[in-house]
């Protein structure tokens, strides 16, 4: 990756200084998941670019100089009676403006066209057919893998504009060449979108008329002069969870500031992998950073926060969570850990006789995390996917009052990596798979009854459909109808093959996990497929892409290792975050990685949660067996932005028999039922379960 792209607050020139944008790109946010990866990708592109309120005034954006605007996505639906605002007169300023997704169906209704929610959901990669004599997609082919992610579409498109993308029915893009206008209903600035920077540039480049001179060359400096500025002669307390991210801050804050300055604090929460503490230990000695170890494993275990009355209640009454150990809600997970974390932080300080007021929290935080978090920092419309630990309320307290550096926020996880080889650190802590801050706590889904709604038994009807499709097919039903409206005819062609050659089942399992969905949380339910044979792993991924688009409330798909599965789970194992249900867990994560690693695959795969669920397999519903044992999930990981992703594919991305060793040494694992593994793309699920 080209690291020519920059931090916006760093002087980059004169005109900068004097408030002039001569050039730039202005992206207006729309609340987007991938807003700041359209900023990334701009810069990558060496063009300057600046993030703005989607209501800036367009004569704010004529008078300061932008050259061209991109309109990012959003939650929100242009019809709703409480969209957003925006200036109309950004459309009719002469400036070239490409509308991404919501910016797409903005453009159309302010044209005149119109948009409407349709019963089908777009969440994933699909092939879609391009008018390649359009300017925007010159030079690609007819057809282009890309990312869609949306309810809502065009329904009429507006005057003077023609429709230039399509998948199936759907439209996929418009523009209007005469006056430089050009919507996407795809995602061209995401990794999933084949050839989405070869769209960036020629947009950039050959309609707007950029030039590619945005160019800093040393972010690393830029870093150190906002540390030493704002810490001065203070101390500053890091919190170190070995990871990548924590690990390059602590690196610049030792390069920044003077030893004594820096006081680097490993808290094992007790959610930490096998051995995981004493590795960061030695390896953090290694490189000369001195480090304490507070071991508050029991602290964790029974910490507790502040939570509002209930989701509905606006008022700024509040209720004491349940102690961690009895808490099932993700969310709540999070937000319990985050604010331990600083609990514990601000007895170290005490313990050191160290003024409070005197010490600064530094923090590894990523763009990513705070998007996700939906903090103002990064967007100020994005919607909560989840809370990140070091996004809390509690650290958004301490951020407002000036007290938390953060001085990777500006980066992404591949930036991150390039700057810890800058700054000298070893290969090996560089390329470190993400581990969550958290740990294991959000690896184990959490629940106390089953998960099931009203839509459960439908759900499920509509499953047995689709994967039993060619037999459906014969016998005409309503929900068949309501399948096939679903899919295009390519599609409806290969899922009759894929169901004539292979004997599937797929079912929904009684718990919830956490996807993104049109830059919007979901907390719905998991499908699991099963095969009579050994698993034919394309088909089992083109139905992973097609099944949550068909049924809104599945956001992942899995496949579920072992003899076909006649009767689904339709309750769980109670599950809390016990000493005994997360040493299964370790146990569980240790083994399958040891095995990728020593396959040599690890570098291959971006990251590999390993989840424990409450599910129960194979037990006889007439003898009534309770339900006791519970099962894991492998996650592989495949990305280099780490807000999509795929899935590694077995006998493509990693061999089969590297995943079928982890599938058999797991299941030995006392009180492990059977082995599943995750399918699903992000989006529509998230890189974790929780």
């Amino acid at each position: 990756m080209a690291l020519c792209n920059g931090d916006s607050k760093l002087e980059i020139s004169s005109a900068e200084q004097n408030g002039s944008c001569e050039g730039a790109v202005a992206i207006l946010d729309a609340g987007a998941q991938y807003g700041k990866v359209i900023d990334r990708r701009v810069r990558e592109l060496c063009v300057r670019s600046e993030i703005l309120p989607l209501e800036t005034p367009a004569f704010a954006i004529r008078e300061q100089g932008y050259r061209a605007i991109i309109i990012s996505g959003g939650p929100a639906s242009v019809y709703a009676e409480d969209a957003p605002w925006f200036d109309p007169a950004i459309f009719t300023i002469g400036k070239p403006v490409l509308g991404i997704c919501y910016g797409m169906q903005m453009m159309n209704k302010v044209f005149g066209g119109t948009v409407h929610k349709k019963s089908v959901r777009e969440d994933g990669v699909f092939s879609i057919g391009l008018d390649n004599t359009c300017s925007l997609f010159r030079g690609l082919q007819k057809e282009e893998l890309v990312l869609l992610t949306h309810g809502d579409s065009v329904d009429k498109v507006a005057d003077g504009f023609k429709v230039v993308a399509q998948s199936g029915n759907i439209i996929a893009g418009i523009a209007n060449e005469q006056k430089k206008l050009y919507g996407t209903q795809f995602h061209p600035e995401v990794d999933l979108t084949e050839r989405g920077m070869e769209m960036l540039r020629t947009f950039l480049f050959e309609i707007a008329g950029c030039t590619s001179n945005f160019t800093v060359q040393n972010r690393q400096q830029a870093c150190i002069t906002e540390i030493r500025e704002k810490v001065d002669k203070s101390k500053v307390l890091v919190l170190l969870s070995g990871g990548v991210d924590s690990t390059v801050c602590t690196a610049l804050l030792n390069k920044a500031l003077n030893q004594d300055q820096v006081i680097a604090v490993h808290i094992d929460n007790g959610f930490m992998r096998k051995r995981e503490s004493q590795s960061v230990e030695e390896a953090l000695t290694k490189l000369g950073i001195k480090l304490k170890v507070v071991n508050a494993a029991h602290t964790f275990y029974n910490g507790t926060t502040t939570l509002p009355i209930s989701e509905e209640d606006r008022t700024p009454r509040k209720r004491i969570s349940k102690t961690l150990n009895m808490t099932t809600n993700p969310e709540e997970k999070r937000k319990i850990i985050g604010d331990t974390f600083v609990k514990v932080a601000n007895e170290v300080i005490g313990e050191m006789n160290l003024k409070p007021e005197e010490v600064f929290l530094a923090q590894g935080t990523l763009r990513p995390d705070l998007i996700e978090s939906a903090s103002h920092l990064a967007s100020g419309k994005a919607e909560v996917i989840k809370t990140h630990h070091n996004d809390t309320e509690l650290i958004r307290k301490l951020r407002d009052e000036g007290k938390v550096i953060e001085p990777l926020k500006d980066f992404h996880k591949d930036e991150v990596r390039a700057l810890g080889r800058e700054l000298g650190l070893p290969e090996e802590i560089v390329s470190r798979h993400p581990f969550p801050g958290p740990g294991l706590s959000i690896r184990v889904i959490c629940a106390e009854e089953p998960y099931i709604c009203k839509d459960f038994a439908e759900t499920n009807n509509i499953l047995k459909i689709i994967t039993d499709f060619s037999a459906s097919v014969k016998k005409p039903h309503a929900l068949l109808q309501r399948v096939k409206s679903c899919i295009s005819d390519e599609e409806e062609e290969k899922l009759m093959q894929i169901t004539s050659l292979h004997s599937l089942n797929a079912f929904l399992l009684p718990i919830k996990t956490v996807g993104v969905q049109g830059d919007c949380r979901s907390y719905s339910y998991v499908c699991g497929v099963t095969s009579k044979e050994s698993p034919h792993w394309e088909s089992l991924m083109f139905l992973a892409r097609l099944i949550p688009r068909m049924c809104h409330s599945i956001n992942r798909v899995v496949y579920v290792f072992g003899s076909h599965v006649k009767e689904p789970p339709t309750d769980i194992t109670p599950t809390f975050l016990t000493t005994g249900v997360l040493s299964t867990l370790r146990q569980a994560d240790f083994v399958a990685h040891s095995i990728l690693r020593e396959s040599g695959y690890s570098g291959k795969i971006s990251q590999m949660p390993v989840i424990l669920t409450p599910l129960h397999f194979d037990r006889d519903p007439l003898q009534k067996q309770p339900s006791c044992r519970r099962s894991v999930v492998v996650r592989t990981f495949i990305t280099s932005d780490f807000m999509t992703g795929i899935p590694a594919m077995p006998g493509n991305h990693i061999p089969e028999e590297v995943v079928l060793k982890m599938v058999n040494e797991i299941k030995k694992i006392p009180g492990i039922s059977r082995v599943m593994y995750d399918l699903t793309s992000k989006p529509p699920g998230t890189t974790e379960w929780e």
